[in-house]
């Protein structure tokens, strides 16, 4: 208990003073933003194409698998010797900490839609983009939201290896705590990922939650194509175009 509130006592007193505590926090998130951030632009893309072809599926899980076993302080370690120090090679290696979760949850999203709901969508004419954007993906949504939830949390604790190579972050206090022995300053720094990684969570928790089909909470395009096909039938027979 001495040693919690020593951790407490710490954050109080190097809150708000400049280059402590609060401005570790900021910096922690701004890593972590750029690599979730990079990682998507990456992992989304690749699992909406592999999703929607359903091709490459065994390639995929190597890769996930294979990126999932990589030490990251190892990998950061031979970043660095590479490219020398930076922002870089940290960001680098959280952003292949953030793309297994990613392409996973977005080719699963999108491989799991109903099959008869794209083949309504093909019949009504519509072309294979429209079928990837307007139908598959606003279903995978809550999937491939759930894969930037876990990517993040991953990334938020994994974030703290960025002081490795001196920069900033939550990262900075474990580090030199463990140097000096001053464990309070460990034990801060870790209660304050924990608590960042809980604030976020919860927010893309909402997220997800918002983005569930069928509930109205988020206006989409109609989950069930094969309805929309139906009234197409039903109509006078007038032209439509998707």
């Amino acid at each position: 208990m001495k040693l919690f509130g020593d951790a407490l006592s710490y954050i109080v007193d190097n809150w708000g003073k400049g280059a402590e505590v609060d401005v570790l926090l900021v910096q922690h998130l701004w890593y972590s933003f750029l690599a979730v951030f990079a990682a998507a632009a990456i992992a989304v893309p690749l699992g909406l194409l592999i999703g929607h072809v359903r091709r490459g599926e065994a390639v995929l899980v190597g890769l996930v698998n294979a990126m999932r076993a990589l030490p990251t302080l190892g990998l950061l370690t031979l970043l660095v010797l590479l490219m020398g120090l930076g922002l870089t090679p940290p960001i680098l290696a959280l952003v292949i900490v953030g793309i297994p979760p990613l392409l996973a949850g977005t080719y699963a999203g999108i491989a799991n839609v109903d099959a008869a709901t794209v083949d309504a969508a093909r019949a009504m004419g519509m072309t294979e983009p429209r079928v990837l954007f307007r139908v598959e993906l606003p279903n995978a949504l809550p999937l491939i939201l759930g894969g930037l939830r876990n990517a993040t949390l991953q990334v938020i604790a994994t974030a703290t290896v960025a002081a490795y190579v001196n920069l900033g972050g939550l990262g900075r206090p474990i580090f030199s705590g463990l140097a000096l022995r001053e464990f309070d300053r460990v034990l801060a720094a870790a209660l304050l990922v924990a608590a960042l990684a809980a604030v976020v969570d919860g927010l893309l928790a909402l997220v997800v939650w918002v983005s569930q089909p069928g509930t109205g909470r988020l206006r989409r395009t109609p989950r069930d194509v094969t309805a929309a096909l139906a009234d197409l039938e039903r109509s006078e027979g007038s032209p439509h175009s998707v």
